[in-house]
């Protein structure tokens, strides 16, 4: 799999650029404000629908514009499609695949994506919802159609916390209505906690080999996910005596744990006017040997442990389907890392299909991508223009 040709439009600090991309590595170099990242965060968009930057659309837009264009053309297997999104401020995104319309979550999955950038610090030293997003990413990664659930959970989520809030101070209150919202909740929340659940079993053992590549010598890295919604007794795994869900656990069981959860704090969730249950309240835990490497890991070793948890989805996605190898972004992160870490992520991708880098020099490159056996292109990034290096502006 891979992006063969990107086309922006007003997008960013770009007013109309396009650009070809082909497999191997291709590094952007600019100066900081000029304009790379732009670059791979619309390859990010095609992928996601959404930003590994910022969180709402808005800040896509070049200022002053009305709309925003990102169009790609992706190769996979001997299929070849183009992938058009338009962002109007106040308005649903509208989509576009091979020229005819579509609905915008039509799109998601079509071009996988690994993005890794300085913002993964977050996702050991951050808050939970980082780590939610995360495994949300690389369930709809595995599993497209998992768009709508979570989508469909957020609206369910946000009529169900204005019920509770409504709710307050009301002992009249109808709660039968709050229970037909329970169920709803229920049961797309179980299918987000099982998916959820199958990506991070599927995950962890690339996760451990990765660290032990990337910080050999500094222990082992192990990741769980964490609920506090425990099936029954008779539903959990033999082995399992504090009954929490794994991914052998029917979904049905999972439904039916969070809605009797629901039922038995109900009470306060009216008096705090939030739901206290569901997968929106759920977290990765994440381990440096036996201790969380939240509060607990050095700086290094959280560089460490966000490392191996693209390295490890890369793995992982590599491995599922029969698409090929997601495109990698390494976007500015070799110069945030140390001479031993740099030359360890090096090593585990110098083979991929497709690697785009942003750097600010050419050296922060390492040498063994710049010797890539599927070739590197050099692009030159200044404001609003992409150029072949020592070659013309192409606009």
């Amino acid at each position: 799999m891979r992006i063969t040709h990107l086309q922006l439009t007003d997008f960013r600090s770009y007013e109309a650029v396009q650009v070809e991309l082909g497999p191997g590595v291709t590094t952007l170099v600019g100066r900081n404000g000029h304009g790379k990242t732009n670059v791979v965060e619309a390859v990010r968009y095609l992928s996601t629908l959404s930003s590994h930057r910022v969180a709402t659309d808005a800040p896509m837009l070049r200022s002053g514009a009305a709309r925003a264009i990102v169009s790609g053309r992706v190769q996979r297997g001997e299929r070849a499609l183009t992938l058009e999104v338009t962002m109007v401020p106040g308005k649903a995104n509208q989509a576009r695949l091979n020229r005819g319309n579509a609905k915008p979550r039509d799109l998601t999955g079509i071009l996988r994506t690994v993005v890794f950038a300085p913002e993964d610090l977050a996702l050991v030293k951050g808050d939970p919802g980082t780590r939610r997003t995360f495994m949300d990413e690389l369930c709809v990664a595995l599993q497209p159609p998992l768009t709508g659930d979570l989508t469909d959970y957020d609206r369910v989520l946000r009529q169900r916390s204005s019920l509770l809030k409504s709710a307050r101070g009301k002992p009249r209150f109808d709660h039968s209505t709050l229970d037909i919202w329970d169920e709803k909740l229920a049961d797309l929340g179980a299918r987000i906690v099982h998916a959820r659940l199958a990506a991070i079993e599927s995950l962890a053992p690339h996760v451990e080999r990765a660290y032990a590549d990337v910080a050999p010598g500094e222990g082992t890295c192990s990741i769980a996910y964490s609920t506090a919604v425990k099936v029954a007794a008779d539903q959990a795994e033999p082995s399992n005596e504090a009954g929490a869900p794994t991914s052998a656990t029917p979904t049905s069981d999972i439904g039916a744990a969070l809605l009797a959860t629901m039922t038995e704090r109900r009470s306060q969730e009216i008096e705090r006017g939030v739901c206290l249950v569901g997968p929106h309240r759920d977290d990765l835990d994440i381990r440096i040997g036996d201790l969380p490497a939240k509060g607990y890991a050095s700086h290094g070793e959280s560089w460490s442990c966000a490392l191996s948890l693209r390295l490890g989805s890369f793995a992982l996605l590599s491995d599922d389907g029969d698409d090929g190898e997601p495109v990698l972004i390494l976007d500015d992160v070799f110069a945030e890392l140390d001479t031993g870490r740099r030359a360890a992520l090096a090593g585990r991708v110098a083979r991929a299909g497709q690697v785009l880098i942003t750097a600010a020099v050419p050296e922060d490159v390492p040498d063994q991508l710049r010797e890539h056996p599927g070739g590197h292109r050099l692009l030159l990034v200044t404001p609003g223009h992409i150029a072949e290096a020592n070659d013309k502006v192409t606009e």
